[in-house]
């Protein structure tokens, strides 16, 4: 049909959806060119797409040694010879089992294979790059020759802007992509999570399959729409697009029977199937309706995530049971939650805390209900979990994301202090996480709510002059200012303590406060949303634990 359909079979193609109208795209600004891509401009003629492609492409900035056309065919012949490239083992960095064809004709099928060991001869230091044969195929569709998909491939795989982020290439990278992955849909999908943690061991083994969803699963009209955008706007495209499944998922599976023992195979074939009920302009419309953190944020976190798995010395594929440290029921013993329900509380927090185990610091119990051996065990650990059973038997608790001892920083006067990533919940008599309050209702810090009114010495520190009013100035709120430097006026509060009490609030509306014997407490409730109470708003403590996470 043209230039481009050498690799193409064209009976697996949806030819109806093509059109022959000569297109041509000259615009370089680049929020022009974001709402063109959004729109499909190009989807539908498959020429422009592909010089689109290639155009978008070849702005990518690269190392000053970047091979190209002319070095593939240089080695291809050395490489594959006159060996059919079916039957050469592919390299660890791939998985073997991952090929997608969409809708390739046998001579492209093979190149892909030829591609892929040319780009390992030519990338020795990529160890991990799950996301490459989806890639090499897609492009296959629209390449003149092998040797033009290889060059463009290599563009993607050489770029050297720290600014844009494309394809993962260690294990690394990909790992901390899944743990944020993991973040976002903790904060962005709290319904799907749900269903996740309820029907899943391993709720953290469901979110690595995020990028298989898009380089492996997705049918080729939804993947090529998806890398339409990504080519103009980057890394974040995908994670909106994999929340946008998650919630779809969960749209039309919610309440149905699993079709198989698995739910990563349940999503699996969800997304293999998507055109049964969701369309691409669909699909995306829902993605970019996501009010998604600013890339910058997103940056810190997978910063973050990586620098929790160095830290644990996970830098290699491992087997997930060594990556990720459950709850484990023969050393875990708790007077007020049990093993699934902390392996719940587990999978609310932030990712790379999910790597550690739990320690306890400090119970009624055991250390007497003094607040001031509740701050010296505390102190010197970060996060810290909450935990308290009242003596009606209502279980509700924080996490908290950091250190008390930053409570001295404000002298005599109560402050407060901690990030976005703090927030409370209940588990008795039924379960509910409270989002932080400035998060999720920011208009709540300058209308003011009950929090405010029962912490006076600090309503000033919950103003709307304390918070930046461009979105785009604060730090993300699943970090604390200090891990990057940056201005402690740009940090959030949720946390606060004293001699006299402990204030932790105020989720969705909610706030908790210890008085200074640890015997008694309140809850303050912001009837603002449709949502019960932590716990009675006078209550009696019987048992209260502080829980550290340990390496």
């Amino acid at each position: 049909m043209d230039e481009y359909s050498r690799f193409v079979d064209w009976d697996k193609m949806d030819v109806s959806a093509q059109s022959q109208d000569t297109k041509e795209l000259s615009c370089t600004d680049f929020h022009e060119l974001k709402q063109l891509a959004r729109q499909g401009y190009w989807a539908k003629n498959h020429s422009l797409r592909a010089k689109v492609y290639h155009k978008l492409i070849s702005s990518i900035p690269c190392r000053t040694v970047t091979p190209d056309a002319n070095v593939y065919r240089d080695i291809v012949v050395k490489i594959i010879g006159k060996r059919n490239s079916s039957s050469l083992p592919l390299p660890e960095f791939v998985d073997n089992s991952l090929i997608p064809t969409y809708c390739l004709n046998a001579e492209g099928i093979g190149a892909v294979r030829k591609i892929i060991l040319c780009i390992s001869n030519q990338f020795p230091d990529i160890s991990f790059c799950p996301a490459l044969p989806s890639v090499i195929a897609l492009l296959l569709h629209y390449s003149k020759d092998e040797a033009e998909c290889f060059e463009q491939v290599c563009r993607i795989l050489a770029c050297n802007d720290p600014s844009k982020r494309l394809i993962d290439q260690t294990f690394l990278a990909f790992e901390s992509s899944c743990m944020t992955f993991g973040d976002l849909v903790n904060k962005y999908c709290q319904a799907a999570h749900k269903l996740m943690v309820a029907v899943s061991e391993d709720v953290l083994e469901v979110y690595s399959d995020w990028q298989r969803w898009l380089f492996g699963e997705l049918p080729m009209a939804y993947i090529a729409r998806v890398f339409d955008v990504f080519l103009v706007e980057g890394y974040k495209v995908l994670y909106r697009v994999a929340l946008a499944l998650l919630k779809f998922f969960h749209k039309v599976r919610a309440g149905q029977p699993m079709e198989s023992d698995s739910i990563q195979q349940d999503i699996r074939a969800f997304v293999r199937d998507i055109a049964k009920s969701v369309s691409p302009e669909r699909l995306l419309e829902k993605a970019f309706a996501i009010r998604l953190f600013s890339r910058k944020e997103i940056q810190l976190l997978q910063m973050a995530n990586e620098k929790a798995l160095q830290q644990k010395g996970i830098t290699v594929k491992q087997k997930r049971q060594n990556v990720h440290l459950a709850v484990h029921a023969e050393n875990f013993k708790s007077e007020i939650v049990s093993v699934k329900e902390m392996r719940d509380i587990w999978s609310w927090i932030p990712e790379r805390f999910a790597l550690c185990q739990p320690l306890l610091l400090f119970t009624t119990l055991e250390h007497g209900c003094s607040l001031s051996r509740f701050y010296s065990h505390s102190e010197g650990h970060e996060p810290t979990l909450l935990l308290i059973k009242t003596t009606a038997k209502e279980v509700c608790g924080a996490y908290l994301s950091t250190d008390w001892s930053e409570r001295r920083r404000g002298g005599n006067k109560l402050s407060f202090f901690g990030t976005g990533e703090c927030f409370v919940f209940r588990l008795q008599p039924e379960v509910e996480r409270y989002e932080w309050v400035i998060i999720k209702h920011p208009e709540l810090a300058s209308t003011g709510s009950e929090t405010e009114n029962h912490a006076q010495p600090a309503s000033s520190t919950l103003s709307s002059s304390s918070i930046p009013s461009d979105p785009s100035d604060r730090l993300s709120p699943f970090l604390a200012a200090r891990h990057f430097n940056l201005p402690s006026k740009t940090a959030s509060m949720f946390m606060a303590g004293s001699s006299e009490c402990i204030i932790v609030g105020g989720g969705d509306g909610q706030a908790l406060y210890l008085d200074a014997d640890l015997n008694h407490g309140r809850t303050s409730h912001c009837n603002t949303f449709n949502n019960q109470p932590l716990c009675s708003e006078s209550f009696q403590i019987s048992i209260l634990e502080v829980w550290g996470f340990r390496d």
